[in-house]
């Protein structure tokens, strides 16, 4: 039975056991309007009873009776409101793990700008189901029954209480088509600001050292107004709506006690039943103006249901995969083809390449020719449409994700690290002893350059901590990439922000992959590591122009092991000189 929820996703698996719970609410709703009738009856022995016959005992008795039963109701309104708000909190914990997960994958997937929306939106879920929006919902399944109830009093106070539910409805349900529209449109301009804002404050340093901050706020700016001035004509007409209810709902009192009275003035009904039906008839038509004022948490729940329902789409089939053996680290791309949505050709078109255990392959090429995109297929945060990356023989998409990252090593172009100590960010925020860690780093030749930081292995770093410089967080991630002995490392220009001695650490660093017959992959623009590579690959416009050994691909574009121009010996591709002038 797991198994089968597992493949419904998260979401539905949540909402299945919010179901259950609603299910237990309800019970407690039916005892809650059971005892409400309490009041009205009380109303009518106090009227018909003990005022004609002055039985004190009987006041008492009665009084007795009612304060018991509205001490049950507050008792059950206290327990169901702690309820909701409770599976509001579950509904939050349940939900926030996988859609952090979704929102990781989308964005390395897709470029997605989707941020922490989604925990905004789970947020908005927990408002709905832990706030009061949802007690209309579970009071209105008891409407007709408060009104028959009134029916039996009188059929002419039924019928005015019919008419009044009815016209009730109808200014919910013209609030409904009113306001949706302007509703979701203002939650989305409201998403599209929350995401601006978002990416803002992540290139602050960018934004504010280029003087752009002016013009982002500008734009910010504009797309908050189009949400406020949707939100505003929202309002407006439920503002209009709702006072509308709020007058017809009393003036339907005010009929129900004329009617009543006209009733009892003519002995068709005692003066407590015609309190007892104005009590009555409001608490049947109560959920239908409650309805009207709750409409725009429910508007926005049912847009954040959606988008987390299609955010949660893109983890596709949860189901635990087999765990491979470790591997040798033999990598093998064929007719890799990718390119992301909307774009009007593939980033990447059918490469196909191989490297074995303990090769390096060097991956050059002009600006825009697809390499990072390929060092990204290549550790299988992008998945490519057409043609497969293997790792010893087995398609990156077969390994569970967790499971392939032991035995991967990536330094991406732009080095992030995380909020936490150097340790854990080498440690990829895992538990590992204090041998392995160091022996990464010294492996990275970035031991000595965290042993001079302030509190050495231990200095927090990221959030606002200890902050290191370009070249000290390219060294951290390398050794990062070194953590556990991989078997693939994918090395994203890992020397752009090296001097002379980081660069020859990374040397040292790739030689030592070598030895360990870890395979390696070095996207570079720099000449000076391609001493190191056993193959070169040379994309251009995403597709390969050259591969082979590095002395073979070298000589066809004029270049020597050593970076320098080497003797022309017969003609050779006008592209492959451009591509040597390029990217060396």
């Amino acid at each position: 039975m797991a198994e089968v929820i597992n493949k419904k996703g998260p979401l539905a698996d949540a909402l299945r056991h919010v179901r259950v719970a609603a299910w237990i609410i309800g019970i407690f709703s039916f005892a809650m309007n059971l005892l409400v009738l309490a009041s009205p009856i009380y109303m009518m022995q106090v009227y018909d009873r003990v005022i004609p016959t002055g039985n004190g005992a009987t006041l008492i008795l009665l009084t007795l009776i009612i304060c018991s039963a509205l001490a049950v109701m507050a008792a059950l309104d206290a327990i169901r409101s702690m309820m909701l708000t409770r599976i509001g909190a579950w509904l939050d914990s349940k939900l926030a793990r996988p859609v952090i997960e979704a929102s990781v994958l989308r964005t390395v997937r897709q470029g997605s700008p989707f941020g922490a929306l989604g925990l905004r939106d789970i947020a908005t879920l927990r408002q709905l189901v832990g706030g009061p929006a949802l007690v209309p919902l579970f009071d209105a399944p008891w409407a007709p029954i408060f009104l028959a109830i009134v029916f039996l009093v009188h059929p002419v106070l039924g019928w005015i209480s019919v008419f009044g539910a009815i016209v009730l409805a109808g200014l919910a349900y013209l609030n409904e088509r009113r306001s949706r529209e302007a509703l979701q449109e203002s939650n989305k301009a409201s998403a599209r600001a929350f995401a601006e804002a978002d990416m803002t404050i992540r290139n602050a340093d960018t934004i504010v050292a280029m003087g752009m901050l002016p013009g982002i706020l500008h734009r910010w700016h504009d797309l908050n107004d189009e949400s406020a001035a949707h939100l505003e004509k929202a309002n407006d007409q439920m503002s209009w709506i709702s006072s509308t209810a709020k007058f017809w709902r009393l003036l339907l009192q005010v009929g129900i006690l004329g009617a009543g009275a006209w009733l009892v003035v003519h002995r068709e009904m005692t003066g407590g039943a015609m309190i007892a039906a104005s009590i009555i008839m409001g608490r049947a038509v109560a959920p239908f103006e409650q309805a009207i004022s709750v409409w725009k948490v429910l508007i926005s729940a049912q847009a954040s249901y959606r988008r987390l329902k299609e955010l949660l789409q893109t983890m596709g089939d949860s189901t635990p995969a087999t765990l491979l053996p470790r591997p040798k680290g033999r990598v093998t791309a064929e007719q890799v083809t990718y390119g992301p949505p909307g774009a009007p050709e593939p980033t990447v078109q059918q490469v196909s390449f191989a490297v074995e255990p303990g090769e390096t392959l060097a991956i050059i090429g002009p600006s825009g020719a697809g390499k990072t995109t390929l060092s990204r297929l290549l550790v299988g945060s992008l998945v490519p449409f057409r043609g497969a990356v293997r790792l010893d023989g087995a398609d990156m998409v077969a390994w569970e994700p967790t499971d392939r990252g032991r035995y991967m090593g990536y330094l991406p172009q732009t080095v992030d690290l995380f909020a936490g100590t150097v340790r854990e960010n080498i440690a990829r925020f895992g538990e590992a002893s204090d041998e392995d860690i160091i022996a990464a780093a010294q492996t990275a030749g970035a031991h000595d350059l965290i042993l001079n930081l302030p509190k050495g292995y231990d200095t927090p770093i990221g959030d606002g901590r200890w902050n290191l410089s370009g070249g000290q967080r390219q060294m951290v991630g390398l050794a990062r990439a070194f953590f556990g002995k991989p078997s693939f490392i994918v090395l994203d220009e890992p020397n752009s922000n090296l001097d002379s001695a980081g660069e020859q650490a990374l040397a040292s660093a790739i030689r030592t992959a070598k030895e360990q017959k870890i395979s390696v992959a070095v996207v570079t623009q720099r000449p000076n590591l391609l001493v190191l590579a056993d193959k070169v690959l040379v994309m251009r416009n995403g597709r390969v122009e050259l591969l082979g050994p590095r002395d073979e691909v070298l000589a066809k574009m004029g270049w020597n092991v050593g970076g320098q121009p080497a003797p022309i010996r017969g003609p050779r591709p006008l592209a492959s000189v451009q591509v040597a002038q390029d990217s060396l």
